[in-house]
Parts: structure tokens; C-alpha cells; sequence
């Protein structure tokens, strides 16, 4: 079964293959300006609902090659629903971190619709800053004097690059400054979403609840989908709209998504932090060379300043996040 040599990954075969995960989920700019009708709210739609099949096609081999690896308990008693998809029904972490996810998902899909990949891409960076004030106020977790020089520098990066979109939008007639201002808006809901899941995640950790990230990205999809098909209807979307947005589905997110939680076993916390950056760099490249979307000046200039923030944050704390928990911790024990 290949779901278990997953479960054998080195530690080089875990660091390609976030290679691998960033560049899958990185097409989402270019494929999205690959469609022909399909309305905003059908986009996200559509692609919600092609994650969640397909992640109810592929959860119930991958827990069954988990218990097989000793990755997860194997145990009877658990209802179906648990024990093939992963779903707790009675956690409420589990739910909180569907419902970020599906907003994280909505949103995602919505900010490009409104404004250019790099803008989205370079706000969703600044996650795991986000996260560290999160979990500062929520869990009282201290932040080093790096971070905050981190959030400083990240910050001012983003002023700049807006600062200078918004300027431009406002002096001349041809830019369309409400399009900026709904997908800047929309693009930030992303990090602050995932900084409420990580933050949830990790003090469900705390508490000694172990929560499969796979199986609630599987909820939020359905939860995305049911909000957005009333806005949907009544549908656009050509034949090869839904196959890209099939395309979305599947391959750059249920897959990757479920891939990541892999490598995540056998990375460091700030080595998938620093590898998924990845996917603003590919992200921007290759909307750039499939699509024609050239970012601005400011936008690489601010944008480099944010990225610049973000590794130098990390490198830095290397060290000092020793023995700290990996980002996926999956219960070996019998429940």
C-alpha cells in the first residue's frame, strides 16, 4: 500500500516532498485566471466541494495505513465516522478548527478574485507571526524580542507595498481601489484563521488531545462548500472551469494538505515554516509566466521585506525551539 511507505519518510525525503507540497499549492493563482464563467462565489464553492471528495475518497486508506504503522490506535470501538474519516463529533477543537478552515478556504478563493496572487500570497506569509500573537493573548505563550522585530519589519513591508497600490489606485481613474481594499481585507481573514486553528491545535495538545489535522481539513471543505452554494446558484462555470477547479480540489489541496501532515511528523516546526514559504515565491512565478500577472515594483519590494522577516525569524529561533512539539503529533497509544 503506498499510504505506508508515506509513513517511512527520511528526513531529506520529508524536506522534498514540502517541496513538492508548496509547489502543488502554489497553482491556485495560476489556474484561477484559467477560468472562463465561473463567478466568485461558485469558485470557492467548487473547490471546496472537490476537496472534500476527494479527501473522503482518500482518508479511509490513509487511517487504515496509519493503524497498520501504529501512527494511530486501532481501535474497534470507534464508530465509523471516527474511524475511517477521522471525524470527532464530540470535540470541540476539532469542530473550531473545521470551521477556520473553511473560512480559510473561502476566503483564499474570494481574495483572488479581487486583487493580483502576490498581494494574497504576501499577506497569507505573515501566518505564523499572526499565530504568535494569537497564541500570546489566548495561551500566554511569550514572544522573543525577534519575533516582535519580526512583526515590525513584516508590517512594514506590508504598509509599504499597499501603501504604495493604494496610492496609485487613488490618483488614478483606470485602478479599481475597492477590488484592492475587499481582497486585501478577504486575503487577511486567511492568517488570522489559521493562527485561531494552530493556536487550538496547540493547546488541544496541551490538554493531551490529539487532533488529526487531515480529517478536520476534510470539514472545513464541507462546511465551505454548504456556505457558499446558496451564493453560487445559479451556476456559470463551463465544462473546463470545473475541471480546473476539480484540478484545485484535489491536487492543490486535499492532496498536498494531506502530505504536509506527513512531512510534518518528520520536520521541525521551523523547518515547514520556512519551507512553505516556498509557496508565495512559486506562487508568484508562475502566475507571472502562466498568466501574465507581473507583480510591481513595490509589491517585490515590500514583499521581499516580509519574506526577509519571516526566514531571518526563523532561522534565529532555530535553536531555542529545540524539544519544542512538531506540528503534527498523531497518539501512538491504545485509547
Amino acid at each position: 500500500m503506498p499510504f505506508r511507505v508515506l509513513s517511512r519518510l527520511t528526513h531529506t525525503q520529508a524536506v522534498f516532498m514540502m517541496i513538492a507540497v508548496t509547489l502543488m499549492w502554489s497553482i491556485a493563482g495560476v489556474v484561477s485566471r484559467q477560468l472562463e464563467s465561473a463567478a466568485r462565489f461558485e469558485v470557492t464553492f467548487w473547490r471546496s466541494a472537490f476537496t472534500a471528495l476527494s479527501l473522503l475518497v482518500i482518508l479511509p486508506w490513509w487511517r487504515a495505513a496509519d493503524r497498520a504503522s501504529g501512527h494511530i490506535a486501532n481501535d474497534p470501538a470507534q464508530g465509523m465516522l471516527e474511524r475511517h474519516w477521522g471525524i470527532l463529533a464530540r470535540s470541540k477543537a476539532f469542530w473550531i478548527a473545521g470551521v477556520c478552515w473553511s473560512v480559510m478556504f473561502t476566503a483564499f478563493m474570494l481574495a483572488l478574485t479581487f486583487t493580483t496572487v502576490a498581494n494574497v500570497l504576501i499577506i497569507m506569509a505573515v501566518g505564523p507571526l499572526f499565530t504568535a500573537l494569537v497564541a500570546r493573548v489566548v495561551i500566554g505563550q511569550r514572544l522573543a524580542l525577534r519575533t516582535w522585530l519580526a512583526i515590525l519589519a513584516a508590517g512594514a513591508g506590508i504598509v509599504y507595498m499597499y501603501g504604495s497600490q493604494f496610492l496609485q489606485a487613488f490618483t488614478d481613474p483606470g485602478q479599481q481601489a475597492s477590488g484592492l481594499v475587499v481582497g486585501s481585507l478577504a486575503a487577511l481573514c486567511v492568517p488570522v484563521a489559521g493562527a485561531v486553528n494552530w493556536t487550538v491545535l496547540q493547546r488541544g495538545q496541551t490538554h493531551g488531545e490529539k487532533i488529526d489535522l487531515v480529517p478536520s481539513v476534510l470539514l472545513g471543505g464541507i462546511l465551505s462548500s454548504l456556505m457558499t452554494l446558496p451564493l453560487a446558484l445559479p451556476f456559470h462555470a463551463t465544462g473546463a472551469d470545473i475541471a480546473w477547479l476539480a484540478l484545485l480540489g484535489a491536487v492543490q489541496l486535499a492532496i498536498p494538505c494531506a502530505l504536509a501532515v506527513v512531512c510534518a511528523r518528520s520536520l521541525k516546526a521551523p523547518e515547514v515554516s520556512l519551507l512553505a514559504l516556498l509557496e508565495v515565491i512559486f506562487g508568484i512565478l508562475l502566475v507571472w509566466l502562466g498568466a501574465g500577472e507581473e507583480p510591481g515594483r513595490e509589491v517585490l519590494a515590500g514583499g521581499s521585506l516580509v519574506i526577509g522577516a519571516l526566514v531571518l525569524n526563523e532561522l534565529l529561533g532555530w535553536r531555542s525551539r529545540v524539544g519544542t512539539p512538531r506540528i503534527q503529533t498523531i497518539d501512538k497509544r491504545p485509547q
